[in-house]
C-alpha cells in the first residue's frame, strides 16, 4: 500500500513541475518576441536618425550619408529577414510589406 501512494505522490508531482514548466515556457516566448521586435525597432530607429545627422553634416550624397544609408539598409534587411517586418521611423509604425525605398533619405 505505501508503495502505490509513494508513486502517486511521485506521479503528481511530476505533473505538477510539467504544467508549471509549461506555463513558464508559454508566457516566455510572446516576451522574448516583443523584446526582439524593440531591438529591431531601435536598431532602425538609430540608423535612421545616423543617417539624418550624416546628411545634415557632410550633405546628402557625401560618402558619410552613403555610409549611413548601407547601415539603414542592413538593419531594415535584418528585421527584414528575422521577423517579415521593418520599423519605418519616419511614420513611427511596422511594414509588413517589404516595401522600404532605398532613396528615401535623398530626397529629404
Amino acid at each position: 500500500m505505501n508503495v502505490s501512494k509513494k508513486l502517486v505522490g511521485t506521479a503528481e508531482t511530476l505533473l505538477s513541475a510539467l504544467v508549471l514548466t509549461a506555463v513558464l515556457l508559454l508566457t516566455a516566448v510572446p516576451r522574448l518576441h516583443a523584446e526582439d521586435y524593440d531591438r529591431c525597432q531601435r536598431r532602425i530607429a538609430h540608423a535612421d536618425h545616423e543617417l539624418h545627422l550624416a546628411i545634415e553634416r557632410h550633405g546628402r550624397h557625401s560618402p558619410q550619408a552613403e555610409r549611413k544609408r548601407v547601415e539603414l539598409h542592413e538593419a531594415r534587411e535584418h528585421c527584414w529577414s528575422a521577423y517579415h517586418r521593418w520599423w519605418d521611423e519616419d511614420a513611427h509604425r511596422w511594414h509588413t510589406e517589404r516595401d522600404w525605398d532605398e532613396h528615401d533619405h535623398e530626397r529629404d
